[in-house]
């Protein structure tokens, strides 16, 4: 019983001085004395029976809780372009041109919401109301893209005056350049001008492709996030008081990236004149708050959020953020959290870490797997197997990680979708997001640590609903743990591949050869700027000592 210190406080408010000293002194020398009972009105604590505490489960907003949903079986849910309500003529002979006869399901639901916003014109939403901000999950290769720059393109085509109007943030300069010449492609033959910012150009250059102040050059812009601040914060002439349309693709990556504060820059852009405009305007814009008469009276042109991701977040407090204004989820995932590319058939290799560069050397020989794709945790790992793979011979390797310039990037991504490279060794900040043509295979040579990366890496193949494979690299203590993480998001199955000791024999002997030769490359490296020009290596050693002191590995 814990009645004791409720006796003792409430007893000493009826006891007089003398009796309070008596008591104190008999504490003081630990006497003993008799428990007074708790007074009837008061509750007695204690002797509580264990009880299993009842889980809690997640209530989540309506909008997150509830979807609009989206097929995820693309090739039988195809919708054809003329029946997509609200298409313009012009964009449909586009997608015709472009040899598009039919819709995936994302796009044919996404597409009329967003045109529906913009019924009445740039300055008011449908009704007077600000539209809905609207978040789009659906698998990677499921066409997202399309899903808003058609009806982006089609909204601003009637424009008069050319300003900024639409603004793209993605989280990579190669995602930034798909998704400028997406949208370049479909404003061609219109008024609209289409200007990319993610640092392809000098800052000179991309000041002068926005325009001014006075007079804009930009009617949709294309950006990262660090070029996009630095054009905000040194005046560059980039003007976003007549911004429509915000639209963060990836967006799960840029809510982590928030720490640069990014789009809080880009609301003040946005509302940067509210208050100096006239108070009766029809142009001002002041920072939404809470809904009154008062708020939509005169109505105001609305910012409106497009979010697109694969992963998209359902964590309210990072998903806060945003901002987001009565927002539309529509997704793909109705039963598992993640919805896993259709026509994907995935297996994982048990291996020891010594075996994984020669299980590489296996797919790509003998299983003849290419195109490839292989992911690693880290850039540092990336290398090592280039280099490795380089020095094996025989194979057509390229690396891809963000030690390599923009330019090179570029080029490798070419060659790699021309088929001169059979392997693309990447890292996943380098080939997130990004739509690589071909791609029949990708390995994760490392294990992801998280299923958000697993899904976003196997999304680089069996794209827009063709077939693709996806192998992992799994080490003991890793197996458990990776197949309970797959399998509780949802995915229809793993298999596991056995490659059979007998069957990397033959290359045994030339791979441990290789290794020595790697870690002699390794050695030289230390001091390849003093010896480069007087060494007599041989031409693909000299390339590959090149290459290292380029990216300076060591």
């Amino acid at each position: 019983m814990i009645d004791s210190p409720m006796t003792e406080i409430d007893g000493r408010e009826d006891m007089g001085e003398g009796e309070e000293e008596e008591k104190e002194d008999a504490e003081a020398g630990n006497d003993t004395r008799e428990k007074t009972s708790a007074p009837a009105e008061f509750t007695v604590l204690g002797g509580f029976d264990l009880k299993s505490v009842q889980k809690v489960h997640r209530v989540l907003p309506q909008w997150l809780a509830q979807p609009d949903a989206i097929h995820s079986d693309i090739k039988n849910h195809l919708v054809p372009v003329l029946d997509v309500p609200g298409l313009c003529v012009h964009l449909v002979k586009k997608l015709q041109n472009n040899q598009i006869q039919h819709l995936f399901p994302v796009q044919a639901e996404v597409i009329p919401v967003i045109l529906e916003g913009a019924q009445q014109g740039l300055l008011i939403g449908q009704g007077g109301y600000k539209p809905p901000d609207i978040c789009v999950s659906a698998p990677t290769g499921s066409g997202k893209t399309l899903a808003f720059v058609l009806p982006v393109i089609q909204v601003l085509m009637e424009r008069v005056v050319c300003e900024v109007r639409a603004l793209a943030v993605l989280p990579t300069k190669e995602l930034a350049q798909q998704v400028w010449k997406v949208f370049s492609s479909y404003a061609e033959g219109t008024t609209l001008k289409v200007v990319m910012l993610a640092g392809h150009k000098s800052f000179s250059a991309e000041q002068e492709s926005v325009g001014g102040v006075r007079r804009s050059l930009a009617d949709i812009i294309v950006a990262t996030p660090g070029r996009l601040v630095d054009h905000i914060n040194k005046s560059s002439g980039l003007c976003l008081e007549h911004l429509r349309f915000l639209i963060i693709d990836e967006a799960d990556r840029m809510i982590d990236s928030m720490h640069q504060s990014w789009l809080s820059q880009v609301v003040k852009a946005v509302y940067r004149t509210g208050s100096e405009t006239e108070p009766t305007s029809v142009f001002r814009r002041t920072e939404p708050k809470h809904i009154t008469a008062a708020s939509l009276s005169p109505p105001a042109m609305p910012l409106q959020k497009l979010l697109f991701s694969a992963t998209l977040t359902q964590n309210p407090e990072k998903l806060q953020q945003l901002g987001l204004h009565q927002p539309r989820l529509f997704s793909s995932a109705h039963s598992h959290r993640f919805d896993f590319p259709q026509g994907l058939t995935e297996y994982y290799v048990h291996c020891t870490l010594s075996k994984k560069p020669l299980l590489v050397l296996h797919f790509l020989l003998r299983m003849k797997l290419s195109p490839m794709l292989c992911f690693t945790n880290s850039r540092e790992a990336a290398h090592r197997l280039f280099l490795l793979l380089q020095l094996f011979g025989g194979v057509q390797v390229a690396e891809f990680s963000s030690r390599l310039s923009p330019a090179e990037r570029k080029k490798t991504l070419k060659e790699f979708e021309q088929g001169k490279i059979q392997m693309l060794v990447s890292t996943d900040a380098a080939a997130r997001g990004i739509d690589i043509h071909g791609v029949k295979c990708v390995l994760n040579y490392d294990a992801p640590q998280y299923i958000r990366t697993y899904i976003h890496r196997i999304g680089r193949t069996a794209r827009a609903g063709k077939a693709g494979l996806a192998f992992t690299f799994l080490l003991g203590v890793q197996e458990k743990h990776f197949l309970q993480m797959v399998m509780e998001a949802g995915s229809p199955g793993i298999h596991k591949q056995i490659i059979k000791a007998e069957s990397l024999k033959g290359m045994e002997e030339r791979y441990q050869q290789t290794l020595r030769e790697l870690q002699e490359v390794i050695r030289v490296g230390h001091t390849l700027k003093h010896t480069l020009k007087h060494t007599k290596k041989t031409h693909t050693h000299l390339h590959i000592l090149k290459h290292t002191a380029h990216v300076g590995m060591f």
